[in-house]
């Protein structure tokens, strides 16, 4: 039995005691009763992320299931769901999935789920790969950034949304169009290391009118659709009318940075969509208080730092994306503590609201009778800087490195089991595979 005055539960924060029986939580008592205690302390559930690039096998340089886990754990993520493309193979039928679940053997530090991919041609492998364990699928309306998973047009959209309609099976969706990037080009400057050029290279249009095309897609089928990393706020319109079959994500490189303040040659903070500007930041954090978004979820996407271009600063062809899996919840936490939020709203976005995307609600995401005992002890007013040397993440590479945060997490708990206490890895690897 743990306890703590704070205990984040799904009715509010209070004194209580969560008791754990076979790694499910048997049920929650009052604070008097005795057990571990952890006095002022915070206990919240698992983060649970639903956006992670493990990318192995196949890129295992880049980052692979040990490394990830191991970054998760020390995060206060119980539960990640792994992205299908970046390996190789990608996650698209039913053999490559096995070929993942194999590769994730012995070498999980927390739970972990998978998505499938949508890609044309493979609308018939879905409901196969659904019964075989996949969460969902993922699909990209532009160019992925690798050749081993193609986009889908409209059509192969409808295909797919129609497919997953009777399921209840959710597709994310890369929300991009390559008309408006197209159209773009022609006005771009010759400054490869600018920042502002990379963002005036995927200008809000082509979130915004893919996000509207996904809209209407998802509302003729009645098919479950959710946006992946909205950068655009101008999808919150959409979204705000389009609830009974959509929902949307952002991350926290999007809430925390802003374009004006990005240097040039500085290609460890593209990613794609790009960061925006500062009033777009904004709106995006109004769009959260209003409830507009399901989760805060970190889209690690790490790539090997030559991929980075970091000597040259060349932007235009770095590869896409921002390691933060270890260090999405204080920065989440501090930007939100800024604003008047509390740990309520953590739990919401960042576990609940993931789990529900995922439809693992019934056994993740919150501190409730039956569910499982994913919890950490959280230090919420504890700062710590970015060093290289707490960077679990097989490569160092983020625009994290330096800043100054709010939050340690002080222990990770997955089924019962603790996994991380006070900046140390404890005990084996005891991830499991979540499946549908």
């Amino acid at each position: 039995m743990y306890r703590s005055r704070r205990v984040v539960l799904p009715d509010g924060v209070r004194p209580a005691s969560v008791h754990v029986s076979d790694g499910r939580i048997e049920r929650i008592g009052s604070y008097d009763e005795a057990g571990i205690d952890f006095g002022d302390l915070a206990i919240l559930p698992g983060i649970v992320d639903s956006h992670v690039h493990v990318n192995e096998p196949g890129r295992t340089e880049w980052e692979g299931f040990a490394t990830a886990t191991r970054a998760a754990a020390a995060g206060g993520v119980t539960t990640i769901v792994d992205m299908p493309l970046n390996s190789i193979p990608p996650t698209i039928s039913v053999d490559a999935l096995h070929v993942k679940a194999n590769a994730m053997s012995g070498q999980l530090r927390v739970d972990t789920g998978l998505w499938g991919g949508a890609v044309p041609g493979n609308a018939g492998e879905l409901r196969a790969m659904l019964d075989a364990g996949a969460l969902g699928f993922k699909c990209f309306l532009v160019d992925s950034g690798v050749p081993e998973f193609g986009n889908l047009d409209a059509n192969g959209l409808e295909e797919a949304l129609s497919t997953l309609a009777e399921t209840g099976a959710p597709l994310l969706v890369h929300a991009e169009l390559a008309g408006p990037i197209d159209d773009a080009r022609g006005s771009l400057s010759d400054n490869v290391t600018s920042y502002a050029r990379y963002v005036a290279s995927r200008p809000d249009a082509a979130e915004v009118e893919a996000i509207a095309l996904v809209a209407d897609t998802a509302r003729r089928t009645g098919a479950r659709a959710h946006i992946v990393h909205l950068s655009a706020a101008g999808g919150l319109d959409i979204l705000r009318d389009a609830r009974a079959n959509l929902t949307a994500e952002t991350t926290p490189h999007y809430l925390w940075f802003d374009a004006q303040s990005i240097p040039d040659a500085h290609p460890e903070y593209k990613c794609a969509p790009p960061i925006r500007d500062a009033a777009n930041r904004e709106r995006l954090w109004r769009g959260i208080e209003e409830g507009l978004l399901l989760a805060i979820v970190s889209d690690h996407s790490p790539c090997t730092p030559h991929l980075k271009h970091l000597d040259s600063g060349d932007v235009d062809r770095a590869w896409g994306g921002i390691s933060s899996l270890q260090f999405a919840l204080p920065i989440v936490w501090t930007a939100m503590s800024r604003r008047g939020m509390t740990l309520r709203d953590i739990a919401r976005l960042m576990s609940e609201g993931p789990s529900q995307l995922a439809r693992i609600d019934a056994r993740k995401g919150s501190l409730a009778v039956g569910k499982d005992a994913d919890f950490i002890v959280f230090d919420d007013t504890a700062p710590f800087r970015v060093e290289p040397s707490i960077v679990e993440h097989r490569h160092k590479v983020t625009p994290y490195a330096g800043a100054q945060l709010t939050g340690v997490v002080r222990a990770t708990f997955v089924r019962g089991n603790k996994v991380w206490e006070d900046g140390n890895h404890v005990g084996p690897n005891i991830g499991t595979w979540v499946r549908r």
